[in-house]
C-alpha cells in the first residue's frame, strides 16, 4: 500500500509503545520482537493515533523540527507498514 498525506496510520492493534529502562531508550514492542526507536521516530508514533492523517503528522513535526519531514514520515511509516507494525486506515 503507498501511503500519501491523506492516510491515516495506527499502530497495529498488538504493538505498543514504550520505555526500556536498561537501553534507557524508547521502544516500539510487539510479539516477534522490539523495535528501537531514536526520538525522532517515536515522535513520529507518538502522533499515529487513527485520527491523525499523515500531512497531519508532518505538520506538527514541521512546526518542532523547523523543516518539511513529510518525504521523511511518509519513508518511515512506509516501512513499519511493509512490516504490518503500523495499520492504515
Amino acid at each position: 500500500m503507498q501511503l500519501t498525506g491523506t492516510s491515516v496510520p495506527v499502530l497495529w492493534r498488538l504493538a505498543r509503545l514504550d520505555f526500556d529502562p536498561v537501553r534507557q531508550q524508547r521502544v516500539l514492542l510487539y510479539p516477534e520482537g522490539v523495535v528501537l526507536l531514536n526520538d525522532t521516530g517515536a515522535a513520529v508514533l507518538d502522533l499515529c493515533d487513527g485520527r491523525r492523517s499523515v500531512a497531519d503528522i508532518a505538520t506538527v513535526l514541521q512546526e518542532r523540527y523547523h523543516g518539511d519531514v513529510t518525504a521523511d514520515v511518509i519513508d518511515y511509516l512506509s516501512r513499519l507498514v511493509e512490516r504490518e507494525l503500523v495499520r492504515v486506515e
